[in-house]
């Protein structure tokens, strides 16, 4: 079994373990999804390429991984991390990403995004919330798509009303 270690443990980054320093954080944003059952083999492996691509061509994505759901009620999952709420902003609006939700959305039979942080910000679930909101106000047709989705569910929350 592996082990796992924070950074509150190890004291890094920033030196040993007690240094004082301002908080710095890691969110890792994982994506979840199912394809509708009949597409082809092609239309799924486009639907992956555009999420390695979310990640690829994102700077603020410091680390991504995309592949199968290894157990787990969704056929493929995604995982971006970025370093803070600005680098989770820049990975929603890259265009990378708006393309990616805007071809991906219709392929979906159901999608479901979680986040997990190392913060000791208690409000910083209402901040992804209030990001992913915000991300649908500035993207209507993003927001239409998503709404229409038999299944779709980001932070904070089940997608736009339809």
């Amino acid at each position: 079994m592996a082990a796992t270690i924070s950074r509150q443990e190890t004291g890094a980054p920033g030196g040993p373990a007690g240094h004082e320093q301002e908080e710095q954080i890691v969110i890792f944003h994982i994506n979840r999804a199912t394809y509708k059952a009949g597409l082809s083999e092609e239309q799924r492996r486009a639907g992956l390429e555009m999420l390695r691509r979310s990640g690829a061509a994102n700077p603020a994505v410091k680390l991504y991984v995309v592949g199968p759901g290894l157990g787990g009620e969704f056929e493929y999952g995604a995982v971006y991390v970025v370093e803070d709420l600005d680098g989770y902003w820049a990975y929603l609006t890259h265009p990378a990403h708006v393309r990616s939700e805007m071809t991906g959305i219709p392929l979906l039979e159901k999608f479901a995004a979680i986040d997990v942080s190392d913060s000791d910000d208690p409000e910083l679930g209402e901040k992804i919330a209030a990001l992913q909101a915000r991300n649908f106000q500035e993207h209507p047709e993003m927001a239409a798509l998503a709404a229409r989705a038999a299944s779709f569910t980001v932070p904070g929350g089940q997608g736009p009303a339809a």
